[in-house]
């Protein structure tokens, strides 16, 4: 069985464990660093002060040694900003976020974290196909609602809606329902 480890109350407890992976982690690279130090300092209210931003994005600086201070700095100041990190990790590195050994041995639930049952629900994979079938249908069924209005019987107002409709499609589904109005006019 898997060892089981204590839920972790706080996420200064949890930037304590995750510390070790983060600085040998390799996906964290020198814009990743960057950006999550830039929200650090530009989030509300302010995690990093405009010094301490510039201090952290120094250049002549390892990003290693950047992000071992930034993360020994980050501890010391509270909990807040903990959890601010960790809302720039998973916004701007998600697959480092995922990887966290934190998040991988939890049993607590996370604010920030959406459990998997309803990630599945949001996110379905069907893709795009399944989201164009659903368009058309709606498409569909207001084309069918708008033409059974009483007042919208007469055959000039049908046409009326494909022409407009023909606007918002690419060339060549545009000339095929151009075409078809020219051929139902001419009957």
């Amino acid at each position: 069985m898997f060892p089981r480890c204590r839920p972790y109350h706080t996420y200064s407890e949890r930037l304590l464990q995750d510390v070790p992976h983060l600085k040998n982690n390799r996906n964290l690279t020198e814009r990743i660093v960057d950006k999550i130090i830039l929200q650090l300092n530009r989030v509300y209210p302010q995690v990093l002060s405009n010094k301490e931003a510039e201090k952290f994005r120094n250049l002549k600086t390892p990003v290693r040694a950047r992000l071992a201070d930034l993360l020994k700095h980050l501890q010391r100041k509270g909990e807040r900003e903990c959890q601010e990190f960790y809302r720039a990790l998973r916004n701007n590195a998600d697959t480092v976020y995922s990887t966290l050994p934190s998040r991988r041995h939890r049993n607590s639930s996370d604010p920030l974290e959406i459990s998997p049952d309803l990630e599945k629900m949001i996110l379905n994979d069907r893709g795009p196909v399944f989201f164009l079938a659903c368009f058309s249908v709606a498409a569909g069924l207001a084309l069918i609602m708008y033409y059974n209005h009483p007042e919208v019987k007469s055959p000039d107002s049908a046409k009326k809606v494909l022409g407009f409709s023909a606007v918002g499609f690419g060339r060549q589904i545009r000339n095929i329902l151009i075409s078809f109005l020219e051929e139902t006019s001419n009957l």
